[in-house]
């Protein structure tokens, strides 16, 4: 506790980091993957109603374009998100992040901290950084797991 007996929570440090890189994921793909629009069957179905009817009606027509209209703007505010708590992270973790999680799927821990960070860093300084920054980043999206939650 600090003096003004703020206290950061303590957290789970695997399930955390599991979380943290899960939302990154799900950025990378909201970000890089096209928005694929969803619609109708102009046919009818011709299957049997066994028991009966279900007293139930659907408007799959509106159903789909709820859809369509809201969920590209859901995932650019989930992006946009994403974006906003990385920005306010410190410089190296903010390069780390950016660099790890947020562009290509295929780089690889040792290729940030070797070549993108100048002058490079060693593999222990470069977990330090990137716990930081998950943990700052679990708390900036509400991600973080409690310690004992289990």
């Amino acid at each position: 506790m600090d003096k003004l007996g703020i206290r950061l929570p303590e957290v789970d440090r695997k399930r955390t980091q599991e979380a943290v890189e899960a939302a990154l994921e799900t950025y990378r793909i909201f970000k890089y993957i096209g928005f694929e629009m969803r619609e109708t069957n102009v046919t009818s179905l011709y299957e049997p109603r066994y028991n009966g009817r279900t007293n139930r009606t659907s408007n799959e027509t509106a159903k789909i374009a709820v859809y369509t209209t809201n969920e590209p703007e859901r995932r650019r505010r989930y992006c946009e998100n994403i974006e906003q708590a990385v920005s306010r992270l410190h410089p190296k973790q903010q390069l780390l992040i950016t660099e790890r999680y947020m562009k290509s799927d295929y780089v690889f821990d040792y290729v940030v901290y070797n070549q993108v960070f100048d002058p490079p860093i060693s593999a222990d300084t470069y977990a330090k950084i990137r716990w930081r920054a998950f943990y700052l980043l679990a708390l900036a999206l509400d991600i973080a797991v409690p310690k004992g939650n289990g």
